[in-house]
């Protein structure tokens, strides 16, 4: 009995009744899978905006290197044509006055406006402009300097009006004149030399020289005009002042194998005899002979010209780089002298009267 009650005690006990459910516990473990998979998500976005990050900083990086490597090997490159252009002048003022005091063969022939000098490191192209190839800017009339202007592409109104500024510039004053109420009227104000010009560069502060009519400019070319390229860009360079004026210039004739197209314009030449004069001595430079016959052959009588004619010149050098490949460089640098030859016996044979670093050219 005993037995059996305590049997059926045991088994009322494991019997289901009310009983409050019993505890459950859990061991320390990881914590829910989706928690998990969310984290390592943010974690690798973070890494790939790093990454790019990283990436847009190494490339620009990357790419200032290059600019500067670049920039500076364009510098470098520059400072070597320069000096290729420098010892071209030298080399070419020295073989000139080897030339001129020569009893046999010239080195430079005369009447030459153009040597190319051919050198380990690149070439250079040296180009002569006797300023007889100019007018004098102190005694050129008022009419040569309106036709020069005019020549040079300037409204003939504007060119009437420069033309008259210069004359009033070089011309003494002593009670002023209609230009000096302009002159003081600017900020800064200045007055008027009324004196003879001493360097060329002060027509830039004449009443209606802009830089672009002093040192010349590119302008759209018409459609078969010289110079204008088949495709592509239509622009040409157009002359300025200080290319057909200069203080050395000379005051009748000018030298028939470097004037400027407007140059001639100024001295009363045509339009044709000015296309075949040009055309002509792009074959050949002039000599004195040829000269006089040419002109009477396309009936120009008393000519303002002459071949060569004074002892200053302004030589300016034209330098390209060679490549490793052979090519020349299409980096060109260009620097340009005045340079006067005394009379013999003088030491030293040659003045250099002005030095240009930067220097303009086709």
């Amino acid at each position: 009995m005993r037995t059996t009650e305590g049997r059926k005690r045991v088994a009322f006990s494991l019997a289901p009744g009310p009983w409050p459910p019993a505890p459950v516990f859990r061991a320390p473990g990881p914590r829910p899978l989706a928690p998990a998979i969310h984290r390592r998500g943010s974690a690798l976005l973070a890494v790939l905006w790093l990454s790019a990050a990283l990436a847009a900083i190494g490339f620009a990086l990357a790419n200032t290197v290059r600019s500067e490597i670049d920039r500076t090997s364009t510098e470098v490159d520059g400072l070597r044509s320069y000096y290729l252009a420098t010892g071209a002048i030298h080399r070419a003022y020295i073989e000139l006055l080897w030339s001129i005091n020569a009893v046999g063969p010239r080195t430079i022939p005369q009447g030459s406006t153009v040597i190319d000098y051919v050198f380990p490191s690149g070439n250079a192209r040296v180009e002569f402009i006797p300023e007889a190839a100019k007018l004098d800017v102190n005694f050129t009339p008022v009419q040569d300097l309106f036709r020069l202007a005019v020549a040079l592409g300037i409204e003939p109104e504007r060119a009437s009006e420069i033309a008259a500024a210069i004359d009033d510039w070089r011309r003494p004053a002593t009670q002023g004149s209609l230009f000096d109420a302009y002159y003081l009227s600017l900020t800064p104000s200045f007055q008027a030399r009324h004196a003879s010009i001493q360097e060329i560069e002060e027509l830039l502060l004449v009443k209606g020289i802009t830089p672009d009519i002093f040192y010349g400019t590119y302008v759209p070319a018409a459609d078969g005009a010289e110079g204008a390229p088949p495709q592509g860009p239509r622009l040409v360079p157009r002359g300025g002042l200080a290319d057909c004026l200069s203080v050395y210039g000379s005051r009748d004739r000018v030298d028939a194998n470097t004037a400027s197209p407007a140059v001639l314009a100024a001295i009363g030449l045509s339009p044709f005899a000015i296309s075949a004069l040009v055309e002509r001595r792009r074959i050949a430079p002039f000599t004195d002979q040829q000269l006089f016959a040419f002109l009477q052959s396309i009936g120009v009588s008393n000519p303002r010209l002459r071949v060569e004619g004074n002892s200053i010149l302004t030589l300016r050098a034209t330098a390209r780089l060679r490549l490793p490949n052979g090519q020349l460089s299409d980096l060109k640098r260009t620097v340009a002298a005045q340079v006067k030859y005394m009379r013999a016996g003088m030491d030293p044979p040659i003045h250099i009267l002005r030095w240009y670093d930067t220097a303009w050219s086709d």
